[in-house]
Parts: C-alpha cells; structure tokens; sequence
C-alpha cells in the first residue's frame, strides 16, 4: 500500500487543491461525526466527571498519531497539532454530554423542578 503522501495529486492552480481538499472533506467530515459521537458514549459510561479528562490517553493517542504519520510520510508535528485541538473540543463537547445526560436523568414525572434550567446552561457551552 502506498503512504497516503504518495497520494496526494500534483496541482497547478488553487482551484485544483480546493478541489483535491474539498474531496477529502467530504471523507473527513463522517469520520469525524462519528469519532465525535463517541463522545456522548464516553460520556455515559464515564461515572464521574473527572474521568472526562484522560492525560494518559491523550498522550497515548498523540504517541499513536506521530507514529502512524511518519508511516504515511507526514509532518508529525502538525498531525500533533490538529489532534490536541480535536481533543480539546472534544473534551469540551463529553464535559457538556456528560452533565446533560445526567440532567435529563434528573427530569420526568418525579424529578424536582429546575432541571431544565441544567440543560439550558449546558446548552449555552454548546453555542461557544
């Protein structure tokens, strides 16, 4: 199998490396839906909100991400870049499923009023 770098298309004018990103955009943007979900699934299994930040894991998947870049003939260091940042979002989203999926725990027919009032600021995170 070639390295992904092997890959990439000689251009001669922008719009042919619009064109080139643009296509792996579309690949991308699933991928990155789906990595993102898991987030919400992390965030239901997690029991206590302090096990959302994972030091040790985000180490090991960025040891793992400059491995697989050397492999595919990349820039580690900028592959580094992007996944600390995908992290840190991704973090920020799991601490907001985390208190939402308690919080509508919390509401139904027997929850004490003011529940919503969880959500709603939760929510506002979201929009940030």
């Amino acid at each position: 199998m070639k390295q992904a770098i092997q890959q990439v298309q000689t251009c001669t004018t922008m719009q042919d490396v619009r064109r080139c990103v643009d296509a792996l955009d579309d690949v991308l943007v699933p991928l990155l839906v789906q990595r993102s979900a898991y987030m919400t699934q992390a965030a239901r299994i997690k029991q206590d909100m302090s096990q959302v930040r994972d030091e040790d894991r985000i180490e090991a998947i960025v040891d793992r991400v400059r491995a697989l870049t050397k492999e595919e003939g990349g820039e580690p260091a900028v592959l580094e870049a992007i996944y600390r940042s995908l992290m840190e979002v991704c973090i920020s989203f799991e601490h907001r499923e985390f208190a939402r999926l308690r919080a509508d725990s919390l509401e139904g027919p027997s929850a004490p009023s003011g529940g919503g009032i969880v959500r709603a600021v939760t929510n506002v995170g979201a929009i940030a």
